[in-house]
C-alpha cells in the first residue's frame, strides 16, 4: 500500500461533504430509473456486469493517474473488499435489477431507506458509533417514513401480502448494502478511490463466474443505444462518482451519519421516476418523503459521533 493511502486523510470541509452526500442520493435515485429502462431490455446479470465493467475500466485509468503504478493492499483488505464485491456489488445488483422487473422504480428506491436504521444499528454494536436522542428519532422518523411509502398509507398492507417478489428482492439488498457499508470501516485507512475499485473488481470477478451458466443465451441479445446509455450512467455516475463519494464520507464522518443520507434516495427517485416516467406519486409517498427528509436533518444535528 502506497504511503500517499496510509497518511490520515486530507478532509474537505463537512458542509463539502454534505454536499457530495446529497449529490450521491441525486445519482442512486437516477439509477433506479436507468435501470428501470435497462431491465426491459436487458438481463439484469448482464446489466449488472455492463455496469460494473464500465465502472471497472474507469477506476482503473483513476488508480494509474494517481498512483502512476498498481497499489497493492494488504491480505486484510484483500479480504474485506472480496466481502464487499460479494455482497454490495454482485448480490445487490442483481436482487437490484431483478427487482425492477417486478415493482416500479419509485417504489423499489424506497426501499433504500431501510438501510439507514440497519447500518445505525450495526455500527452501534460493532464501531461503537454513538449518535444523540435528536439523531435516533431522526432515524426513527426516516423509517417512519419508509414505513408510510411502501404501505402507500395503509399499514395493514405489510401483513396482507403487499410483500411481493420484487419487495422481497429488494429487501434482501438492503442487508447486503449494510454489509458493503459496514466493511469501509474495516479497510481503513485505504483511501475511497481505492477501496471502491477493489471491492468494484472483486465484485465483477463474481457476477462473471456467476454468469457462465447463462453465457449462450445472452449471444442472441441485441442492446439498444438507451440501454448502453443507460448502462454508461450506472457505471460512471451511479457508480464510480457516487462510490468514492460514499465511502470518503463513511471515512471522515461515520458510517451512521452517512448511510442517513440514502433516506434521500426514495425522494429523488419518486421525483425523477414522475417526471421522466410518468409514475404515479401518491399523497402517502409525498407525505412519507417528507418524514425521511426530515429524519436525514435531525440525524446529523448536532450529532454526537465517534468516526
Amino acid at each position: 500500500m502506497s504511503s500517499a493511502d496510509s497518511s490520515p486523510l486530507n478532509r474537505a470541509p463537512q458542509w463539502q461533504l454534505y454536499l457530495k452526500l446529497i449529490a450521491v442520493a441525486f445519482l442512486w435515485g437516477g439509477t433506479f430509473i436507468a435501470g428501470r429502462n435497462l431491465a426491459t431490455e436487458v438481463p439484469p446479470h448482464l446489466a449488472a456486469i455492463g455496469r460494473f465493467a464500465i465502472a471497472a475500466i474507469l477506476l482503473v485509468i483513476l488508480v494509474f493517474r494517481k498512483h502512476a503504478s498498481w497499489v497493492w493492499i494488504s491480505s486484510s483488505q484483500l479480504f474485506y473488499t472480496a466481502i464487499m464485491g460479494f455482497t454490495g456489488i454482485c448480490i445487490y445488483n442483481l436482487l437490484f435489477l431483478g427487482a425492477l422487473n417486478h415493482i416500479e422504480a419509485g417504489r423499489s428506491a424506497l426501499f433504500v431507506s431501510l438501510s439507514p436504521v440497519m447500518t445505525v444499528v450495526a455500527a452501534a454494536i460493532i464501531f461503537k458509533e454513538q449518535l444523540s436522542k435528536l439523531n435516533y428519532f431522526g432515524v426513527f422518523l426516516a423509517f417512519l417514513g419508509t414505513l408510510i411509502v411502501v404501505s402507500r398509507g395503509q399499514f395493514s398492507r405489510l401483513l396482507d401480502g403487499a410483500f411481493g417478489q420484487g419487495e422481497a428482492m429488494m429487501s434482501a439488498a438492503v442487508g447486503c448494502w449494510v454489509v458493503y457499508t459496514l466493511c469501509i470501516r474495516k479497510v481503513a485507512p485505504l483511501s475511497a478511490l481505492l477501496t471502491t475499485t477493489y471491492a468494484i473488481l472483486w465484485g465483477l470477478l463474481f457476477l462473471l463466474i456467476s454468469a457462465i451458466p447463462q453465457l449462450e443465451s445472452w449471444q442472441a441479445i441485441h442492446i439498444s443505444g438507451p440501454s448502453w446509455m443507460a448502462m454508461l450512467y450506472l457505471g460512471a455516475l451511479g457508480t464510480v462518482l457516487a462510490f468514492v463519494w460514499y465511502a470518503q464520507g463513511i471515512e471522515q464522518i461515520g458510517a451512521s451519519r452517512t448511510v442517513i443520507f440514502n433516506n434521500l434516495v426514495p425522494c429523488f427517485a419518486v421525483m425523477l421516476s414522475f417526471l421522466l416516467l410518468k409514475e404515479t406519486v401518491t399523497w402517502a409517498m409525498l407525505i412519507g418523503g417528507i418524514f425521511c427528509f426530515i429524519g436525514v436533518i435531525l440525524t446529523n444535528k448536532k450529532a454526537k459521533i465517534e468516526s
